[in-house]
């Protein structure tokens, strides 16, 4: 064996072990203990390995830091982008009211497409108990949120995901949804107006509700007191598009005035008992 696939395959034997002892290296590659000896002394000097009481180890500079623990990622539960509700969100009972008032449209046996929002991960939880029901989404938390519903088919949209909605969005999801139809389509955003309906911030997020709008033979926008009235970039559903607005009690009556006056179905959801 030549001297340098010999050191190659001390240093193997090193670095896999942490630390081998002369006899060691000499019976793994089959050679004497003085060959052995005068080879480590050498790498020794090199400063490849470092001599220790009767054998070689890694020099401490050439060794890998120990690696960091990663934390924990946040549970669903615990993020605002996939839970409705908790301490932190000042609309939680707003939402919850939405969602149960939106869950008593749907009817057993029907499918309907569910967008992305904290509203309507919370309506997902909703219909998990709903028989022989199909929901298709490209939303991350309303999988979750159906992930262990036996009597639910869930069918779940891929493209580019966007983290900051925890959904799939893109001209993948688009053309796959294209194809479908579904009873019904909800859809959440950042704000409902008279004049252009549902709105939100995101231009991709926009385009894919767009093509979600499409996809349902009814429209039903889930927005509480705090989006009625706001306007935001880019339009999703126009206002003569949508079906079923559900809002809360908190939302202003002017605003519910103004709506319905544009001939829009709006339901007021009570409280949750």
């Amino acid at each position: 064996m030549l001297i340098a696939e010999r050191r190659r395959r001390i240093l193997e034997q090193v670095r896999m072990r942490g630390y081998a002892s002369l006899r060691e290296l000499a019976d793994a590659l089959q050679t004497s203990e003085s060959t052995m000896r005068r080879d480590l002394r050498s790498m020794a000097a090199e400063g490849v390995l470092s001599l220790t009481r009767g054998g070689v180890s890694i020099p401490e500079f050439q060794r890998p830091a120990a690696p960091q623990p990663r934390p924990a990622p946040a549970a669903w539960a615990d993020d605002p982008v996939y839970e409705a509700g908790g301490p932190t969100d000042p609309v939680h009972a707003a939402r919850e009211a939405i969602a149960a008032y939106a869950a008593s449209l749907v009817k057993p046996g029907t499918g309907v497409l569910i967008g992305p929002g904290r509203t309507t991960a919370a309506l997902a939880r909703y219909l998990a108990d709903v028989p022989d029901l199909t929901v298709v989404t490209n939303s991350l938390p309303v999988v979750a949120a159906l992930v262990h519903a036996p009597s639910v088919d869930v069918v779940m949209v891929g493209g580019a995901l966007r983290r900051s909605i925890s959904a799939f969005v893109g001209p993948i999801t688009e053309q796959t949804v294209h194809g479908l139809r579904g009873a019904q389509v909800f859809l959440s955003g950042d704000g409902v107006t008279v004049e252009r309906g549902l709105t939100t911030p995101n231009v991709f997020a926009a385009a894919t509700d767009q093509a979600l709008a499409q996809a349902g033979h009814t429209v039903v926008v889930l927005a509480d007191h705090t989006k009625i009235g706001r306007d935001t970039l880019c339009q999703t559903v126009p206002a003569a598009d949508i079906g079923v607005l559900v809002t809360d009690q908190a939302t202003d009556e002017a605003q519910v005035r103004r709506l319905t006056a544009a001939n829009l179905d709006v339901r007021r959801a009570a409280p949750v008992a």
